[in-house]
């Protein structure tokens, strides 16, 4: 059983503090151990934002050029390089225990993409895998993926263009691949495709690839999370 939380368009730090929140979760289950399921699929879309992974060595003049065009830069503990975030993408953050399923990161990775292609073939689009991660449509990428795992616990994960304004891509080298490009669901199909029309059909693809259940996380622990994901924040910008 996984647990869906949808929450809209956040910013990228509170985002990630989410995820750090639910990881934990796991963490003090296995410690203590407890027999808790705490897997969760958080659906967000972001303010813009570039991020960047854990081999990135942008240098400072790039990062203030980034942020002079409107969008926040961030440094992550995800693998890959840089990409972008911003409303019309729908992101896709598994916060699960790989123990539950298959203890494998590279299974874990191909069965993200895999979710990707099965939901691009519903729309009557042919996608597939190359030897970068992600999804393509022939040399043009609709989904990035770059993931952490610790103690077999995921955070980070699937970006997939909807209908997002794929110009903020033109300031950088999405993922560090030279010579490709990015496109969109809605570029590709000729018809908006909205996160929200998109999300039904992804978490369908997920249950199927992962072999699980859905079912909507019990507000309580929502409540729990985000009033000490807020305190951090607030906390955070008293210290700055």
């Amino acid at each position: 059983m996984v647990k869906i939380w949808k929450l809209g368009l956040v910013s990228y730090d509170t985002a990630f503090k989410i995820q750090q929140a639910l990881a934990k979760r796991h963490f003090n289950a296995m410690r203590n151990g407890y027999n808790i399921n705490n897997d969760t699929l958080l659906l967000v879309e972001h303010k813009p934002v570039y991020t960047v992974g854990i081999r990135d060595e942008t240098p400072e003049k790039e990062i203030l050029r980034l942020r002079s065009l409107g969008a926040e830069f961030r440094k992550t503990n995800r693998g890959g390089l840089i990409t972008f975030h911003g409303p019309g993408q729908l992101v896709v953050y598994p916060i699960i225990n790989l123990k539950n399923y298959k203890t494998s990161v590279k299974w874990y990775v191909k069965s993200l993409e895999e979710t990707v292609i099965q939901l691009c073939e519903e729309l009557g689009l042919e996608a597939s895998r190359s030897p970068y991660t992600g999804v393509w449509i022939g040399d043009n990428k609709v989904a990035a993926i770059g993931i952490h795992a610790s103690r077999y616990v995921t955070t980070h994960g699937i970006s997939l263009n909807c209908d997002n304004d794929l110009s903020w891509f033109n300031h950088i080298e999405p993922c560090g691949i030279e010579d490709k490009g990015v496109t969109s669901l809605s570029q590709e199909t000729g018809m908006t495709f909205t996160p929200d029309q998109v999300t039904p059909m992804l978490l369908n693809n997920f249950e199927k690839v992962f072999n699980c259940s859905l079912e909507d996380i019990d507000p309580d622990v929502q409540e729990e999370i985000l009033n000490g994901v807020y305190n951090k924040l607030m906390l955070e910008s008293v210290e700055n």
